[in-house]
């Protein structure tokens, strides 16, 4: 499918009507980073100002320290949140939300309120249908 000027679009209705094909697939990676519950919920923990590690770590229950260095790393490649190093003895480090992760901290914070209102209907559903957990792997 093509647009008045030649370019391919993904889709010729909804959401990716208006998106190149040849940006479809980098559109699904920042979709991919940006969802990621880690990612969602490392933003949404920064709303109040610059963290340490160990703040970051105590304020996200469940994360290890693996998946948030590396969940640390990426937001950071990807410009959302910046990394400050200090000259002091012991080395301190802040991070902090990043001006192009503004706009999209009031969405992951409206997604996250939606989970939690929702939780205990989707907690029913999943017993009632016999799924405890979400599965990737999983199909209906």
């Amino acid at each position: 499918m093509q647009d008045s000027a030649g370019i391919g679009m993904a889709a010729s209705v909804g959401p990716c009507a208006s998106i190149p094909v040849e940006h479809m697939d980098f559109i699904r990676q920042v979709l991919d980073r940006v969802g990621d519950k880690w990612s969602m919920l490392v933003i949404a923990v920064l709303e109040g100002g610059p963290m340490r590690y160990t703040d970051l770590q105590r304020q996200i229950p469940g994360i290890s320290q693996r998946m948030l260095t590396r969940t640390l790393r990426q937001l950071t490649e990807d410009g959302l949140i910046s990394r400050t190093a200090y000259a002091e003895v012991p080395p301190r480090v802040e991070y902090a939300l990043a001006p192009l992760s503004r706009g999209l901290n009031d969405i992951v914070k409206q997604l996250i309120g939606w989970a939690a209102d929702h939780h205990d209907e989707i907690r029913t559903n999943r017993s009632r249908t016999g799924t405890t957990t979400a599965s990737p792997t999983a199909r209906p």
